[in-house]
């Protein structure tokens, strides 16, 4: 089941990237949930905990609104998601409940216009590098369906992030790719001497510095062809064949 969901949203959000004639990218994951949600908009911001987060899309104004508000305030449903990872719903912000746990945000969401706020970390094992945010300018709750459709959004999102290709990949594969980046983060913590968030920023620098795919850097990594250096001023690729 779950395999057959992961399928029909890949589809679902290559067919955005279809429309717009380009590869998938971070919109098309937003556009394609609120096509498919009982939702009014979708966002998306990279955080971190160790710098400053950033918007990266939001499907219209409230939601472009929903991201800078929990950006600026450091307060919300997302903020609250990345920082537990887990999902974080809010059917109704106009209760007292919520407006005693975001007392800025809930305010000042509903008079954006978002009344329903439902957030999910974008997450790998120990790494997550952003939040999904999705809003309804009506009260209410997602179904256990919607819910489910939801995280698979979150989770598609998450691979876009990385740099993975979701067209016609298959579940096993995307499984698959997770690992791989995972352990080998994993490993860069232990060769680097630093934590899980920074052992991914500099997997990922390396990446985007050497104009190559995430998943084929970390493949280098696990088995060993490559190294970083603990100092990033230094030549950081080393062979196998170096250290011997």
């Amino acid at each position: 089941m779950t395999g057959g969901r992961s399928a029909r949203i890949r589809v679902l959000v290559a067919e955005q990237a279809a429309r717009r004639g380009e590869r998938i990218a971070v919109m098309d994951v937003c556009t394609a949930a609120v096509a498919a949600l009982p939702i009014d908009g979708a966002g998306v911001s990279a955080m971190s905990k160790a710098s400053a987060g950033h918007p990266l899309y939001a499907t219209g104004l409230v939601s472009e609104r929903i991201e800078e508000l929990q950006l600026t305030l450091g307060e919300g449903p997302g903020v609250d998601a990345f920082a537990f990872g887990s999902a974080v719903l809010a059917p109704d912000l106009r209760a007292d409940g919520e407006r005693l746990r975001w007392p800025v945000f809930a305010l000042e969401a509903v008079t954006a216009g978002a009344v329903a706020v439902f957030a999910f970390p974008l997450r790998i094992g120990g790494i997550s590098p952003g939040v999904l945010d999705l809003y309804s300018g009506a009260p209410g709750e997602l179904d256990s369906a919607a819910l489910a459709d939801a995280m698979v959004f979150a989770d598609t999102a998450t691979l876009v992030l990385l740099g993975a290709r979701i067209d016609g990949v298959g579940g096993e594969e995307l499984g698959g790719y997770r690992a791989e980046i995972d352990q080998a983060t994993g490993m860069l913590t232990v060769q680097l001497g630093v934590g899980i968030e920074e052992a991914f920023v500099r997997l990922r620098a390396y990446a985007y510095a050497h104009g190559r795919r995430l998943a084929e850097v970390a493949a280098d990594v696990v088995a060993r062809r490559l190294r970083l250096s603990p100092d990033r001023n230094a030549n950081e690729e080393r062979s196998a064949a170096d250290d011997a």
